[in-house]
């Protein structure tokens, strides 16, 4: 009688382990989500204050390189550097907008009724086709469509007719994310030593790891999307004027704004280049303008992204989309540029902390030897900080 007991005890011990173990991390990871949500509603609540310091933040990674040349270089205070950078790139962006914005202005209500227009001719083409598509499902889908281009069209033609508060409120975040730039350009070497002090012994050094990663990365994700964005642009709006498509250069400025919003921004724009073009000049130059862009696109995942960004900075494709859907529901446009560099420099410190528990619970060395030498080579790598080692 014992011993069929004891097996079924050894069974219960089993199952009530394994249940013990599920509750402890469902509520774990229970606290973890609350924690995002109370730390998403906060964000939003002061969402004023913390757009103007990402954007600053942004900006610097931009800027920083030029700063510290005039620096080294020229010997120039910081201050003054940071001030003339700022500056020369006020009036290189104003100086483009001035050249730019009345031909893009002017045609913008053009661009709008043409993609209209090629929504229409859509429209017809599937009526007209064989696929099992009613009628009033295609004008459902176009009908929305269409209105929210003429929406932007009358927008455009009417001027900037937005809100005193609203206009009062973006001049204020532009003038306020152009003080933080400053300041972080003039000081910002001095604030990871202080936050590193802060930490103590013991957080400091990884504080001062991961902050160094996540700046690189944010600083080579803007960049190297800013890079990429210009040559899409250059590329995708020479094919447009090869093709004879009258709104190749709004359509051009278009595909560098789009590019950072990786994937959704490509296919936007490119879906419009391609109703634009059908419109203007027919099937056949919209199907080499999908040939273009289609060409284009491949150049940028297959080539360019993967030798300018590095495996380091690739996020996948899946995450992407998911990260800018989400930050577009939750802070609009802002958020939509503003949530995949988050997400790059939350994967740094991710990673980070996958490196520190491998370390942990790698499989010890072997003995040393008499002569105190163990046998390996220690690892001199620079991604490992000075107290590492250390408890978190």
């Amino acid at each position: 009688m014992d011993d069929e007991a004891a097996p079924a005890a050894t069974r219960e011990r089993v199952i009530g382990r394994g249940v013990d173990w599920l509750a402890r991390w469902t509520l774990r990871w229970l606290l973890v989500g609350l924690g995002a949500l109370a730390l998403g509603w906060l964000v939003g609540q002061v969402w004023s204050i913390v757009l103007p310091v990402l954007l600053a933040l942004i900006l610097t990674t931009v800027l920083q390189p030029p700063t510290r040349w005039l620096e080294h270089r020229l010997r120039l205070p910081s201050a003054v550097a940071a001030l003339i950078v700022i500056l020369l790139s006020l009036g290189v962006v104003g100086a483009v907008g001035v050249t730019i914005a009345p031909s893009v202005g002017d045609q913008s209500v053009e661009l709008a009724e043409a993609a209209s227009e090629g929504l229409t001719t859509v429209e017809q083409w599937v009526e007209e086709s064989s696929f099992e598509i009613t009628q009033a499902q295609v004008e459902s889908v176009v009908t929305a469509a269409q209105d929210r281009l003429e929406s932007s069209a009358s927008t455009i033609a009417s001027g900037v007719l937005v809100g005193v508060g609203a206009v009062t409120s973006a001049l204020i975040t532009f003038v306020v994310t152009l003080v933080l730039a400053f300041f972080f350009l003039k000081d910002g070497a001095r604030f990871l030593p202080w936050v590193t002090d802060l930490a103590g012994d013991r957080a400091g050094p990884h504080l001062a790891e991961v902050g160094v990663r996540a700046w690189t990365t944010l600083g080579g994700f803007v960049r190297t999307q800013a890079l990429v964005g210009l040559i899409d642009a250059v590329l995708i709006g020479t094919g447009l004027l090869l093709v004879g498509v009258p709104l190749a250069l709004p359509l051009a400025v278009l595909t560098f704004v789009a590019a950072f919003a990786p994937i959704v921004g490509a296919v936007s724009v490119g879906a419009l280049a391609v109703l634009v073009t059908l419109v203007a000049n027919g099937w056949v130059s919209a199907l080499i303008v999908l040939g273009i862009v289609l060409g284009v696109q491949q150049l940028e995942g297959n080539v360019l992204l993967p030798w300018l960004q590095g495996r380091s900075l690739r996020l996948h494709a899946g995450v992407v989309l998911l990260t800018i859907i989400l930050g577009s529901t939750l802070f609009g446009v802002a958020g939509a540029f503003l949530g995949v560099p988050l997400v790059a420099v939350l994967a740094v410190v991710l990673r980070y902390l996958d490196e520190l528990v491998r370390e942990r619970t790698a499989p010890p060395g072997p003995a040393p030897s008499p002569d105190g030498d163990t046998g390996e080579v220690e690892d001199q790598s620079s991604d490992s900080p000075p107290g590492r080692t250390g408890a978190l």
